[in-house]
């Protein structure tokens, strides 16, 4: 429910502060006195696109601040949590708030959090629907066709069924198209990668094979070298006939067996003879170190192998794998990594599949859900479409339309995925002269006449309105007397279900409603100023008595209107 309304510097007002009660509320004045203010307010804070004409001249800036009470509006409330602009100290308050300097800018905060026009605008269609003459009226968006005849067929509940299938099914879309697009962009370099990969894999290189391989080929390569210098060891350590160190060793022994053996009893443990005993000991040992490097290398000759046709299966074979390692740039140490990277990749791509078909499963059972719960859900507005129309128009009679026909049409949809708002679209066409084809209601060329049919349309949704505040200006222009009434009444009963503000001329209107404000200007020579005044029962009779042409020449008011004001208060 709105609460407040604070303007400042705005048009010709430089100060007004309004409080607002529940039910209906009535704003009258003299033309041109700033009734317009007051709506023009209220857009603004509520997202209207403002520029420097708005701030009154002489002002940097104009500024508007609206609060509203949000304890019994659950979408308002909802929006606000899900967006974190919740007050802090009150969670039942609401503060919008619009700043316009003198150079266009604007700004706007909910809450005191700075938020962007959108923003505003998304929540202010949540508290406040303002039904004027002209950009404001919200029935001529084709959306607020759909969401009334839904509410008022208590269809809330399928619809944002069909509403969360085809965000998760849109969701789910997307995604695929970013995989099918990344598989499209990558087939080239999977088609690189899996060529790659079979050729590494026709090599069937092992992981340790190409250490094996160069230990083998350095072993093979060495090996007529190694064999000869084997060989030339051997024959100098004990094969050469003509003096080998065995045979050398063994006559030194012999020699020294001769020396020993002319030793005296009585020589010391100190003399020549005994020291040459630790000579022969050496010898001897010399002489099996030798016998045992010569068994040694024997039986390493034995084991050498000089294997042509092998060494030349080794180099063809290196030869391979240093020729593939060139081609991909790597080293050959390199080239198993290398497979493993390419594995990896072609497993990503099946992975990639895998999941494209997923989401093509998902895709197809989302969208049977959706069709499902859409088709239930279009017979059901072909009954409540019907219902609508009649009631519509049964009200659009007491309002002094009688040739007026609405019909509340469901036009399918172009589109082959799943909507939000499900198979067709809902539009209001209206004729409002007999004989007539029905039409849009925005090419319809009376204001009061689209007043009129939107406060029909509310009258009969009131029950199950989402919209917490309703304004309504001059709905009652081009009519009087019974016909009026009738507005009054439909506008007071719309206020005994939620708020109601309208601006109005006709007496009769006015004397019904529960709260009264007069919107008046006065005038210097250097500017004009517009003021709004919550009437008390005494000035409401008086003004009621003005707005029934009770002023005389002089201007003042006679006491024939004045007794009829009274009898218009008391009645109503």
């Amino acid at each position: 429910m709105l609460t407040n309304l604070s303007i400042r510097n705005y048009a010709i007002a430089t100060a007004l502060d309004i409080s607002f009660k529940p039910g209906m509320t009535a704003i009258t004045g003299e033309t041109g006195a700033g009734k317009s203010i007051i709506l023009g307010a209220l857009g603004l804070a509520l997202g209207d696109r403002a520029d420097r004409d708005v701030v009154r001249d002489g002002c940097d800036r104009a500024d508007i601040s609206v609060e509203f009470d949000v304890r019994d509006l659950s979408a308002a409330s909802q929006w606000l949590v899900e967006n974190a602009l919740e007050s802090n100290d009150d969670p039942a308050l609401c503060l919008l708030r619009r700043s316009v300097s003198s150079d266009g800018r604007s700004r706007a905060w909910v809450n005191n959090t700075p938020v962007t026009l959108q923003a505003l605008a998304a929540l202010g269609e949540r508290l406040m629907d303002i039904h004027s003459q002209h950009e404001h009226h919200s029935l001529l968006k084709k959306s607020t066709h759909q969401t009334l005849l839904d509410d008022f067929a208590g269809h809330q509940d399928k619809v944002r069924q069909l509403r969360d299938l085809s965000d998760r099914w849109r969701e789910h879309y997307q995604q695929l198209l970013a995989l099918q697009g990344a598989a499209a962009e990558q087939t080239a370099i999977n088609e690189l990668a899996r060529y790659q990969l079979n050729e590494l894999e026709e090599l069937r290189l092992a992981d340790d094979e190409l250490q094996s391989l160069e230990r083998e080929l350095d072993e093979l390569s060495q090996a007529d070298a190694r064999l000869a210098g084997v060989q030339s060891l051997l024959l100098i350590c004990r094969e050469n006939d003509e003096g080998n160190i065995r045979q050398q060793l063994q006559q030194a022994l012999q020699i020294l067996r001769q020396l020993t053996q002319n030793k005296s009893a009585g020589e010391s443990s100190g003399s020549v003879a005994s020291h040459l005993g630790s000579v022969e000991e050496m010898l001897n040992t010399a002489l099996i170190q030798v016998e045992e490097a010569a068994d040694e290398m024997n039986r390493l000759a034995d084991r050498i192998e000089i294997n042509p046709a092998r060494l030349e299966q080794l180099n063809r074979r290196l030869n391979d794998i240093h020729q593939l390692a060139r081609k991909h740039k790597v080293r050959p140490d390199e080239l198993a990594a290398l497979k493993r990277r390419l594995q990896e990749q072609l497993n990503s791509v099946l992975q990639n599949a895998d999941q494209i078909a997923i989401l093509e499963k998902t895709l197809t059972e989302l969208k049977a859900d959706w069709e499902n719960i859409a088709a239930d859900l279009s017979k059901k507005r072909k009954i409540a479409a019907e219902k609508l129309g009649l009631s519509v128009n049964t009200q659009l009679q007491s309002l002094g339309m009688s040739e007026a026909a609405l019909s509340v049409t469901l036009q399918p949809n172009d589109s082959l995925t799943p909507q939000p708002h499900g198979l067709e679209h809902t539009e209001f066409l209206i004729s409002t002269n007999r004989g007539q084809a029905p039409r849009a209601l925005a090419k319809i060329a009376s204001g009061g006449e689209l007043s009129r049919i939107s406060l029909a349309i509310q009258v009969i949704t009131a029950m199950t309105s989402q919209t917490p505040c309703l304004v309504f200006d001059e709905v009652d222009v081009g009519i009087g007397g019974s016909v009026a009434r009738v507005v009054g009444k439909l506008l007071r009963q719309l206020g005994t279900r939620g708020q109601v503000l309208c601006v109005t001329h006709q007496a009769l209107v006015a004397g019904l409603a529960h709260q009264h404000f007069r919107v008046s200007k006065s005038s210097t020579a250097d500017s004009a100023q517009s003021q709004v005044t919550e009437l008390d029962a005494e000035q409401r009779q008086m003004e009621i008595a003005r707005m029934l042409g009770g002023e005389d020449n002089k201007g003042q008011i006679s006491t024939e209107s004045i007794a009829h004001a009274r009898e218009l208060l008391a009645s109503a």
